[in-house]
């Protein structure tokens, strides 16, 4: 029989946002799950917030195109 381990998890690094920045999820119309990532404009941090939110927002993109079109720039590549 398998062993059974209780421990608290340490947060892992894509979760642990860094100054200004807060990770909501929303609803959106048809009730689905919606990540949001919000600033504060009036933060020390803010260039170097929002640089790190955009980085965070063009790498799902990719994601989301490499699923769709088979390649991260949108489109798939002509094969001649």
């Amino acid at each position: 029989m398998a062993d059974i381990i209780i421990a608290d998890l340490p947060k892992t690094k894509a979760r642990q946002l860094k100054g200004s920045v807060r990770e909501k999820t929303l609803r959106d119309a048809e009730g689905r799950a919606v990540r949001v990532l919000s600033l504060d404009a009036n933060s020390e941090t803010f260039s170097d917030d929002l640089a790190l939110v955009f980085r965070r927002n063009v790498a799902k993109a990719r994601r989301e195109n490499k699923k769709l079109f088979g390649a991260a720039s949108g489109f798939r590549p002509k094969v001649k």
